[in-house]
């Protein structure tokens, strides 16, 4: 972030670089269509915008140019996510409008004057613009930078965003920053019915060269997860089950109970997560009305055993994640 001073009549105008940290959703939505969205935000902001490639879950976005181009850049980002939340409510009976959320990566050594003396600077910014800003605790992996968190209205954003591209002009980064580098998506591996099988999209694909018992170094935590969380031992079934293959064994079925304050987390907004682990494991998952005067809710799994046991590593992943706090990423 060395700004370069640029002549200009009065007021902040200096060229910037802002790093911005977005999941791949969120990136898809401001590339666009063929590139169409984001080719438009260069053209009408004035903004040098660049994405970090690769098969990453997290991609960094880069803007660069004069700040109020940077901020047009800004505004045009923090509109199309507001678009995006309006688009996934127009069929939910959610009532109140979630804010918009966009995460900065700084570098550490610029976040104690964001913060101030006592949280002064971090709750003067609050204050003053309506948004919500959190400097994470902790240095990204890898790096020396932090993420900071502002969510709000698309107004309270770019009036946030103004303020800190002040501080930060105002307290440039002392020695060298370590940039943040998303690492490339491990593909998450589950095992079920003695085969491997890899999430591709939204599919479980059975994967031949995975499962190496002699190397117990291969199984990553994710693999060691999958193999506490699936304790399931298919009816009458020895063989590891080949979806696909003619000789299937024929469908079973396992029921479950789960408590009704983490159903939700399992049904996912109007059924997508349900749906994806129904797409991802192909068994069919039927779950139960309420009961009155019962605290749980009866779910049905009916499939090959691999089916089954993948359905059930997927709904204990999302308990798992609701239970930690790590449900809403």
């Amino acid at each position: 972030m060395e700004p370069s001073k640029v002549q200009s009549e009065g007021g902040l105008n200096v060229t910037l670089t802002i790093r911005l940290l977005m999941h791949g959703k969120e990136v898809g939505s401001i590339i666009g269509k063929k590139g169409e969205t984001v080719k438009k935000m260069r053209e009408e902001s004035g903004a040098r915008i660049n994405i970090s490639e690769g098969n990453c879950p997290e991609r960094i976005v880069t803007i660069t140019g004069p700040t109020d181009a940077i901020f047009k850049a800004f505004a045009m980002i923090a509109y199309k996510f507001e678009e995006d939340i309006i688009n996934s409510m127009s069929n939910s009976p959610a009532t109140s409008k979630p804010p918009v959320t966009l995460r900065l990566v700084v570098p550490a050594s610029q976040c104690g004057s964001l913060i101030g003396k006592g949280g002064s600077k971090i709750k003067e910014m609050r204050e003053s613009t309506g948004a919500q800003v959190q400097v994470a605790g902790d240095m990204l992996p890898n790096s020396t930078e932090r993420a900071v968190t502002i969510s709000g209205t698309p107004e309270a954003i770019i009036q946030c965003v103004k303020q800190i591209c002040v501080v930060m002009l105002e307290s440039p980064p002392k020695g060298a920053t370590i940039p943040y580098r998303p690492k490339p998506a491990s593909t998450p591996v589950i095992f079920s019915g003695g085969q491997a099988y890899t999430i591709q999209g939204q599919y479980a694909i059975p994967h031949p060269d995975l499962y190496c018992p002699s190397n117990p170094q291969q199984l990553t935590k994710l693999h060691q997860l999958a193999m506490q969380q699936t304790p399931f031992t298919p009816l009458g079934q020895t063989t590891p089950a080949f979806p696909g293959l003619d000789a299937s064994p024929p469908a079973s079925t396992h029921e479950l109970t789960i408590p009704n304050d983490l159903i939700g987390c399992i049904i996912g907004r109007q059924g997508t997560k349900i749906n994806e682990i129904r797409q991802m494991s192909g068994a069919q998952i039927k779950i139960a009305n309420a009961m009155e005067g019962s605290s749980e809710r009866q779910i049905t799994i009916t499939g090959t055993p691999a089916n089954i046991s993948l359905a059930q590593y997927l709904i204990n992943a999302r308990l798992t994640s609701e239970v930690t706090g790590m449900g809403t990423l």
